[in-house]
């Protein structure tokens, strides 16, 4: 057989083999966290925030309404049978509701595209957003950010059987894809302009692109990256060391700082008593990769 026949023999297995597993071609197998051994968080009942007008909205309302990804493995992925959302991301917001006094049960999560982040939170759509939602000086000005609580890095997704990209220094060239308006892709774009950018809404159709041999990487921040890989590893796998350093923080409306400070004491208890870890645990953590020591909480001062 010829080399092109092998590998349209090997992509055709892929594409069906994905196919079976999620009923999407391309795209790897749905695994993710067991819903029985996630944390319970308790609920502090007392808790009382009226200088925050995005807390009284949503006491008034009875329940939380929080931003999130749905595409990103162990992270913040949603079944499409059920509807149900899990992954880190998901837990810390779930635990952040106890902390502010809602039963997380009861929130409510929409999925918001990185590009539209910041009209989410300020046009009211969404109380704060919790996916992988890096803090940086620029978004500093449109938004808030409760945290960091978690301290990524960007790094680079290929196929299994790829031997030439082993770093950025490597994509000369090569079709690099990644999500528009997110930062890696503007890191990619300014320090590496020789790569050939492609850009879509979401990671899980970059991964699907990557499968189908129509793009040669995926960038993004390495917990991402790592979730794919280890739901396809015979297929994926991660490259090089991470070229950056991406703190996820809680994004919250610019104004209300009171929400932004009680969001920050709030994780700085649950990593104090153990929810931070016990949440990794249940999903990163099923990637192999131990629970890091989470990032210093920036409690900046209110602009």
């Amino acid at each position: 057989m010829t080399r092109a026949g092998r590998v349209c023999v090997v992509l055709a297995l892929l594409l069906a083999s994905a196919a079976a597993a999620c009923g999407r071609a391309g795209s790897p197998p749905t695994r993710g966290p067991a819903t029985g051994r996630l944390p319970v968080y308790q609920v502090d009942k007392g808790f009382r925030l009226p200088a925050s007008p995005t807390w009284r909205r949503a006491e008034r309302r009875g329940h939380l309404v929080v931003g999130v990804k749905e595409d990103q493995p162990y992270l913040g992925e949603k079944d499409p049978a059920t509807g149900a959302y899990a992954g880190f991301d998901i837990e810390i917001a779930r635990m952040m509701a106890a902390s502010l006094g809602f039963d997380p049960t009861t929130t409510r999560f929409v999925t918001i595209a990185s590009a539209n982040r910041e009209t989410a939170l300020q046009n009211g759509q969404i109380d704060f957003y919790v996916g992988t939602y890096t803090i940086n000086d620029l978004r500093k000005k449109l938004v808030g950010f409760a945290g960091p609580y978690y301290l990524a890095g960007q790094s680079l997704l290929v196929r299994r059987d790829e031997d030439d990209i082993h770093g950025p220094q490597d994509l000369d060239g090569r079709r690099v894809c990644s999500v528009a308006g997110s930062t890696p892709y503007q890191r990619i774009r300014d320090a590496y302009p020789k790569a050939v950018l492609v850009a879509y809404d979401s990671y899980s159709v970059c991964v699907d692109n990557l499968l189908t041999y129509q793009v040669d990487a995926v960038t993004t921040d390495d917990a991402i990256l790592i979730g794919y890989a280890a739901k396809a590893p015979d297929e994926l796998k991660v490259v090089g060391r991470p070229f950056s350093k991406e703190p996820y923080g809680i994004g919250v409306p610019r104004a209300d700082d009171a929400l932004r400070f009680a969001l920050d004491d709030a994780l700085a208890a649950r990593e104090k008593n153990g929810d931070w870890k016990r949440a990794y645990e249940a999903t990163l953590g099923l990637s192999g990769v131990p629970a890091p020591t989470p990032p210093p909480i920036d409690r900046y001062p209110a602009p």
